[in-house]
């Protein structure tokens, strides 16, 4: 990562969720690693809710955090593996006006490997733009939450982050 200090640091609004049938407040411990993530950059953790596995639902749930204009960014956990309650990648086809951002998933996978080996290949971790709010969908596992935020998000979401970055793209997103 190559910060530029001369440049600001520009926190966003990020709403963190949990994808599961299973896990609570008290035990989603991805959830907690990655909203502590979140605040230790600097950014504001403006929601954070637990949602079960259900493609309309989670729809549902991303559509009014797209709608709310606090919100710059989701970053999912759960619901990317290959199993029939895996449903968060459906969940964001049905977002309309979505626009993919391919680059994340092959990115995370690719250092998930370092991590994991080829197991990696059983995620489908992914990434949209929604009507100008970023969405990532990160595995459900403390390691794989770790791997997308440390390895990908933290640079990509700090507005200092050269040669680019997600932050600077904001105001545009949205554009015609």
């Amino acid at each position: 990562m190559a910060i530029d200090e001369s440049r600001p640091f520009k926190p966003i609004n990020i709403a963190v969720l949990t994808v599961s049938d299973t896990r609570t407040a008290e035990t989603d411990t991805s959830g907690d690693i990655l909203a502590g993530r979140v605040e230790a950059a600097g950014h504001h953790l403006a929601a954070r809710t637990i949602v079960k596995d259900d493609a309309q639902i989670l729809a549902e749930q991303f559509d009014r955090w797209i709608n709310d204009p606090n919100i710059d960014a989701v970053v999912s956990t759960g619901g990317t593996g290959l199993t029939g309650r895996d449903v968060t990648p459906e969940a964001f086809t049905l977002i309309e006006g979505a626009r993919d951002i391919p680059g994340f998933g092959e990115l995370f996978r690719w250092l998930s490997y370092k991590t994991i080996g080829t197991s990696t290949v059983q995620s489908r971790a992914c990434a949209i733009v929604g009507r100008g709010t970023y969405l990532f969908a990160l595995p459900g596992s403390n390691g794989a939450v770790k791997d997308g935020w440390d390895g990908i998000l933290a640079e990509q979401l700090d507005s200092r982050n050269r040669p680019c970055n997600f932050v600077e793209l904001m105001p545009r997103l949205t554009e015609t």
